[in-house]
């Protein structure tokens, strides 16, 4: 029988702080994070701050998140365990929901945003704005992925492939 004990759920929460898996998805969201805000500032010459944990934009940190997850359970369990294909289904799950329902969603905002500044025009006060950036475009969820996956292969410590 288990007894409930604080040093055993400690043992474990460090445990998982400092397992390869665990850092280096960290460490890969970081990464696209920080990538988003220096790419935006090569294309518009500011640092757009807000953006670093914001949605959308190049590349898509969800994707990079969850493909470095999804590599790093490959590598820690093996690419044919269950976990693995758990991980990767849930992988494909975040990038067909980035590129497509977020996508569609942040393109509706979009539209939304330009009808009511027509329907503010001549009115007082200002309309209200829906948040536009919500989603991926496709290369935007490849540079994530690739990103994610690269990070795994080389910073996981793992035996030669």
């Amino acid at each position: 029988m288990n007894t409930f004990s604080w040093a055993h759920i400690g043992h474990d929460i460090l445990g998982m702080l400092i397992h390869p898996t665990f850092w280096v998805t960290g460490l890969c969201w970081l990464a696209a994070c920080l990538l988003k805000v220096l790419l935006l500032r090569l294309r518009t010459g500011e640092f757009h701050w807000n953006r670093f944990f914001g949605s959308g934009g190049m590349p898509s940190s969800h994707t990079a998140f969850a493909t470095a997850l999804t590599v790093c359970i490959g590598l820690s369990e093996g690419f044919t365990s269950a976990v693995f294909g758990l991980a990767l289904g849930l992988n494909i799950l975040t990038a067909v929901d980035a590129t497509g329902l977020r996508r569609s969603a942040g393109l509706q905002a979009e539209l939304l945003n330009k009808m009511a500044l027509k329907l503010y025009k001549n009115g007082k006060g200002s309309p209200p704005k829906v948040r536009e950036q919500l989603g991926h475009t496709l290369p935007e969820v490849l540079a994530g992925a690739l990103l994610g996956a690269a990070m795994a292969f080389f910073a996981f410590p793992h035996q030669g492939i």
